[in-house]
C-alpha cells in the first residue's frame, strides 16, 4: 500500500528552495552593486 503524501514537507521543501534562489539573486544584485560602486570609485579618482 502506497504511503500518504506528506504535504507540509513537500511545501516545506518548496519554501527552502524559494528561499535559496531568492538570497542566490540577492547575493548576486549586491555583487553586482559593490562592482558598480568600486568602478565609480575609480572612475572618480582618475
Amino acid at each position: 500500500m502506497a504511503r500518504p503524501p506528506n504535504y507540509s514537507h513537500e511545501r516545506q521543501e518548496r519554501d527552502r528552495a524559494k528561499a535559496k534562489k531568492k538570497a542566490e539573486k540577492l547575493a548576486a544584485k549586491e555583487r553586482a552593486a559593490d562592482k558598480a560602486d568600486a568602478e565609480q570609485k575609480a572612475d572618480a579618482e582618475e
